[in-house]
């Protein structure tokens, strides 16, 4: 079988997901390299697309995430985000996508090269087991953009990792290392070089193991972690809706695209 080596930058960039059946498991590469893999809503469907496809097939007893060209996923597309408003932000179907990732009930991998951030980031918490590579690096600067992160960012972080440090990376959008991201508790694993043949050695272990204790077993983890959340996901996506129609917002974005340090004015 033909499997894509995804830190290969001559890799096909025309198909943004690539899917790989392995034996028991299967491999999501997102794959725009030239963009560092950002997540526009189109591929963000599509992940949730295979994800639901993983989920619905026995044979799949895992799936692995990773990034192609070094990088996991640089974040959202900014350049979609630029002229949204607070309406079109509550009516986005990313947060149909996003929830269909969350829902994904099988053991879920992040194997992390490179930047994850942002969108991306929310990515990676949303794994059930984290491998970080030796060049990986994890934020939520949307404070910086004039936003908050709206994909449970907020409230996944601080649940791992404490209120301080979660307020340390998403107050001052501060990126952490592999080194960092381990003794903050974030990552599972710390790969010595790339983190996919980490993972798809843990990916091959789960394959072999009970699929309906693996289910169960996730279900019981993320309800430890997450039960009391639900009005905390709730608030953090309103808050996100809302500064869309902030000029702050507007001149994050503005300033982002422009290569320039925003001039923020609280409004």
């Amino acid at each position: 079988m033909f499997r894509p080596n995804p830190h290969d930058p001559a890799m096909d960039e025309t198909d943004e997901l690539l899917v790989d059946s392995r034996a028991g498991w299967v491999l999501l590469t997102l794959n725009r390299p030239a963009r560092r893999n950002a997540l526009t809503t189109a591929l963000l469907g599509r992940l949730a697309d295979a994800l639901v496809a993983a989920a619905a097939d026995p044979a799949v007893r895992a799936v692995v995430v990773t990034g192609a060209g070094g990088s996991f996923a640089a974040g959202a597309d900014i350049g979609e985000m630029a002229d949204k408003t607070a309406a079109e932000s509550a009516a986005d179907p990313r947060k149909g996508h996003w929830a269909r990732i969350a829902a994904f009930p099988k053991p879920l991998i992040a194997a992390v090269d490179g930047p994850a951030l942002g969108g991306g980031f929310e990515l990676v918490l949303n794994a059930d087991i984290v491998v970080l590579g030796a060049t990986a690096r994890l934020g939520l600067p949307e404070t910086s953009l004039g936003l908050i992160p709206g994909a449970g960012g907020t409230q996944r972080l601080t649940a791992l990792v404490g209120r301080s440090r979660a307020a340390r990376m998403i107050l001052l959008g501060e990126i952490v290392d592999q080194a960092t991201a381990g003794a903050w508790g974030i990552a599972s694993i710390l790969a010595a070089g790339d983190a996919l043949p980490e993972a798809a050695a843990l990916a091959d272990r789960l394959a072999g193991r009970a699929p309906l204790a693996l289910r169960d077993a996730k279900a019981a983890v993320r309800a430890a972690a997450e039960a009391g959340l639900a009005e905390g996901f709730r608030l953090e996506r309103a808050l996100f809706e809302a500064l869309h129609d902030s000029a702050d917002k507007a001149e994050g974005v503005r300033a982002f695209l422009e290569r320039r340090q925003p001039a923020f004015r609280g409004e």
